[in-house]
This record gives C-alpha cells, structure tokens and sequence, in this order.
C-alpha cells in the first residue's frame, strides 16, 4: 500500500509540473519559428508616423525629401505610441497613425489587440484600409447590419466582397484579441481568435479605386481617436505564387 500512495504521489507531482510547464505563458514579443517580430518590445524600431501611400510612393521617388517627410512624421506621431513596460504598445489616441518602414507584399501576419469601450481602429495591409478593428457592440458608427457584426472584415470592401465578418469573434472589450492574416495578391483571409472571419476576398485599391492593389505597401496601425494597444506582431514574408 505504501508504494502504491508513494507511486500516486510521484505521478501527480510529474502532472503538476508538466502542467505548470504548459500554462506557463510565452514571452511577449518572441516570434515563433519562421517569422520576424515587427514590433520588438522595446522602442519603435522599424515603425515610423503615417505617410498615407499615395504620397509615400510619390516622395519615395525622392530620397532627400522623403527622409525629410519621415522625420517630420516622427516627430508628430511617435509621443503618442509608448512601450510599456511590459512589453505592450499602446496608442494614447491624440495624434496619428503608425506605419512599418518597410513595405511588404505577400505575408502571413500575427498580430494581439485590444481596444477600449466604444474603440474604433482598423489595420491596414500594403497601405490600404482595411481590416477592421471595433467595437461593434458600442460604437457610434455601428449603425443597422453593422452593429455586433464584429472585427476582422476589409470595412470598405462592398457588400459581396467581404466588409463585414463571417461570425462575430471578438473577445469582450478590455480584452486580448488576436488576428491571423494571410495575404496572397490582393486576397485575405483573417481569424479572429481562433476562428474564420473573413475567407480569401480582395483588397480594394482605396486610394485609386481604378487601379490594381499596389504589389507592396507598409503596414498600419490606424489611427482613429480612441486609444489602443498592441503586442506579439509577427510577420512571415511569403513568395509570390
């Protein structure tokens, strides 16, 4: 009996242990094999203040006078998006959006955020707008068929084409909530906390509706006078197919 009680206690020890190690949570800001944390934790490195793509792709025809266009945007936006110390950037909603340095084409992209009651902000791909981030339950703006239909889906697509979600996925506001996108060309597909929001549609060319979606583009963290945070954003840059 006394090896029986001795064996018992080793096993649930082991199980305590192993579940421990389980729960344990993964360090914020560490990518996952294969991809490259866009936002390190630490400062803004590899961010810098909204250039809107129209504009972007014009002064980058121009070194001099888009080094210049930079700094001046820097110099606006980057008081208002603070690391904290843990680890979380966080948007105090009081001056303008944050874009990546670098553009990028085809990716597959993780990305954690959370909002406050009544948020609103969006997150755009090759500098277009955008999957959309929301409160949909409170928000002025969610008005008849988009009211409590939820983040994920590209807000200005048309009706057939993907502007509002598959299901409604987001965690309750205050909350973590946590995207993965794939895009391929000018198709996305999104899930929102685990679960399909919004299945390979087009992003439209917002800015020059006539022509194809841009090849490459930043990506954004939209600014919309609400405040916002964010962390573990992972990207994986894809082949083209």
């Amino acid at each position: 009996m006394r090896s029986y009680l001795l064996i018992l206690s080793v096993v649930g020890v082991l199980g305590a242990v192993s579940a421990g190690a389980e729960d344990k949570p993964k360090p914020a800001n560490e990518p996952p094999k294969g991809f490259t944390a866009l936002f390190n934790g630490k400062d803004l490195t590899g961010w810098q203040g909204l250039i809107e793509m129209p504009r972007r792709l014009k002064l980058q025809e121009d070194p001099a006078a888009y080094a210049k266009a930079v700094k001046a945007a820097n110099e606006k936006v980057f008081p208002n998006w603070k690391v904290q110390p843990d680890g979380v950037l966080y948007y105090d909603g009081k001056s303008n959006s944050l874009q990546t340095v670098k553009d990028y084409g085809d990716i597959e992209l993780y990305l954690d955020w959370k909002i406050a009651p009544k948020g609103d902000s969006g997150l755009y791909l090759r500098g277009q707008p955008q999957v959309q981030i929301w409160d949909s339950k409170t928000t002025p703006g969610a008005r008849g068929k988009d009211k409590d239909s939820g983040s994920g889906a590209l807000w200005n697509n048309p009706e057939d084409k993907g502007k509002r979600p598959l299901v409604f996925a987001d965690k309750p506001v205050g909350e973590w909530n946590t995207f993965h996108i794939v895009m391929r060309g000018d198709k996305v597909t999104v899930k929102l906390n685990g679960k399909l929001v919004l299945d390979n549609q087009p992003l439209l060319n917002y800015f020059d509706p006539k022509s194809p979606l841009p090849k490459k583009g930043p990506i954004e963290l939209q600014h919309h006078n609400d405040p916002l945070w964010f962390r573990n954003i992972y990207i994986k840059e894809l082949k083209a197919e």
